[in-house]
């Protein structure tokens, strides 16, 4: 099989990794948008970012189980990016879940939940696993053979993290037809694909790179909500696939976003050409804005690849 072929055929049969919107609206209360929610599934794997009020009516709507979710993660402390967490909480119980929970969020979190589980769910028949981090820095909050999930600081009025999905790059693909022009043995294909060179029996070296087709690079998601203009993340998610960016305000209304450290749809749009982004989704939208045509154009003129985030689009990278 020739190289092209070969990596024409990978391509049509990559594994999942998708994003769907549960809610994209700010912290105003609004008939549009339900406030901040997504979930990333990875291979099979369903991780939630954030969850506002509401989550588990979008969840339903967009036909996401709720048992496949093991991981939350919650980048900052407002209201309308956690609301949700306890009653999500309460309905796993309900559902009869008793494989445990894990709750990726600023330490300042768990003085409250605390609180509220001792309170409210004492005897709930599952574990909920807090697993603490600090907002202010960079940090590996989730890692497993096929995924790392970074929190990195946002510029917010709180303490704030986005996160960066990062899918692990695979061995390189044998080429089998190379494989067997040079009689490799089916039992050495996985030390070849791993990196090794192969031996003839008249003692000819077949490097590696004659052997294999090299591995796409691993896809990638940020996670960039909420946040003023922050260059300083861009080391961090440089290359990125896909980003979803806080677009609260157009860029007539910069002074109130300034105030409130969240940016303007050119904001977005800017640090998704200085990241190299491959594609820019839009969202956080104030209610202020009844047609949001007008801050996906804005950003369009910087960055030509970016969509309108919606209640239970999914986007696939």
């Amino acid at each position: 099989m020739c190289a092209a072929l070969f990596l024409y055929l990978w391509s049509h049969n990559m594994e999942k990794f998708s994003i769907t919107i549960l809610g994209c609206g700010s912290a105003t209360p609004s008939p549009k948008h339900y406030t901040s929610s997504q979930v990333v599934d990875i291979r099979g794997k369903l991780f939630m970012v954030d969850c506002g009020e509401g989550t588990q009516i979008q969840l339903r709507r967009s036909r996401v189980a709720f048992a496949r979710i093991n991981h939350i993660f919650i980048s900052h402390l407002h209201g309308d990016h956690c609301f949700g967490l306890l009653g999500m909480i309460s309905t796993f119980g309900l559902l009869g879940r008793t494989a445990p929970l894990y709750i990726h969020a600023p330490e300042q979190l768990w003085s409250i939940l605390e609180k509220e589980l001792d309170f409210y769910y004492h005897d709930l028949e599952y574990q909920v696993e807090f697993m603490g981090f600090d907002p202010g820095k960079t940090t590996v909050v989730y890692d497993d053979r096929s995924l790392s999930v970074t929190a990195f600081p946002l510029r917010h009025r709180v303490p704030c993290a986005g996160f960066l999905f990062q899918e692990k790059t695979t061995a390189d693909h044998l080429d089998r037809e190379a494989a067997d022009f040079y009689g490799v043995p089916q039992w050495d294909y996985n030390r070849i694909k791993e990196g090794g060179d192969f031996i003839t029996a008249d003692g000819t070296l077949i490097p590696h790179s004659r052997l294999t087709v090299p591995a796409e690079p691993g896809r990638s998601y940020a996670y960039c909500c909420d946040t003023i203009y922050n260059p300083s993340m861009i080391p961090v998610i440089k290359g990125v696939n896909l980003m979803y960016h806080d677009c609260t305000y157009s860029i007539q209304d910069a002074e109130r976003a300034q105030k409130h450290f969240h940016s303007t749809a050119a904001d977005a749009a800017r640090t998704a050409l200085d990241a190299g982004a491959g594609q820019l989704i839009l969202g956080h939208f104030s209610a202020r804005y009844p047609d949001e045509s007008v801050l996906l154009n804005e950003a369009q003129q910087i960055f030509p690849s970016t969509i309108l985030a919606k209640e239970n689009l999914t986007v696939t990278i």
